[in-house]
């Protein structure tokens, strides 16, 4: 009978508190992956036709020599643009110097033959201005002599730098860019962080809708 007793009372314990503790296993992951933190306030917005403004924008700095950065490119397109190309306020900003027209149609015509490019935007800015734009993303990485970084950058739709605050790879644990030519970067954070982006984006949508009903 005690040992009836006892395994009724296991059980009903384990019915109660295994979803409890699940509960609050799935709270703090949805903490976790609810806040991707912003390590810059103010970002410059980019010149021309084009604009950070009401975007999420995934930022990269081809240079003069746009053919460079195919490889990166590439792993650009498949593990990041292909994933979020269709996702709301997405778009994928290319800066390069100005007078690198002919190198930009051929990259253009390059990247036709694997990817719709209807998200691709193609801005040309002068080298201080791709600079001043750069030295506000206020990173630890430099650009080179032709203007060109490895890394690429995610802005939000209000002009700030989104990134990692306890990146385990990063001295200081402040994560700004992405390197494009790892394909690991891309895929273990950077597409995860994007996909917190629009898991906030989700949540402020629900609590907008929410409001609205109760009027």
């Amino acid at each position: 009978m005690k040992n009836i007793f006892t395994k009724k009372t296991i059980v009903l314990l384990a019915l109660f508190i295994g979803p409890l503790l699940f509960y609050i296993f799935l709270s703090l992951g949805i903490y976790q992956y609810a806040n991707l933190p912003i390590l810059t306030s103010k970002v410059e917005n980019i010149k021309g036709n084009e604009t950070f403004k009401g975007h999420f924008s995934v930022v990269s700095f081809l240079g003069a020599n746009p053919s460079n950065s195919k490889s990166g490119l590439f792993n650009l397109n498949e593990v990041i643009y292909k994933r979020f190309k269709s996702s709301k306020y997405f778009q994928a900003v290319l800066i390069i110097p100005q007078g690198a027209d002919a190198e930009v149609e051929a990259l253009k015509k390059k990247l036709k033959t694997y990817t719709d490019i209807s998200q691709w935007k193609f801005v040309t800015m002068t080298n201080e201005e791709i600079q001043e734009v750069f030295n506000s993303f206020d990173s630890p990485y430099q650009l080179n002599e032709q203007m060109s970084s490895d890394y690429v950058f995610i802005i939000d739709r209000e002009l700030r730098l989104r990134g990692r605050n306890d990146d385990e790879d990063t001295d200081g644990g402040k994560l700004y860019g992405y390197n494009m030519t790892k394909v690991a970067d891309l895929k273990n954070k950077m597409k995860k962080d994007l996909e917190i982006i629009y898991y906030q984006l989700k949540k402020s949508i629900e609590k907008e809708q929410r409001f609205q009903r109760k009027k």
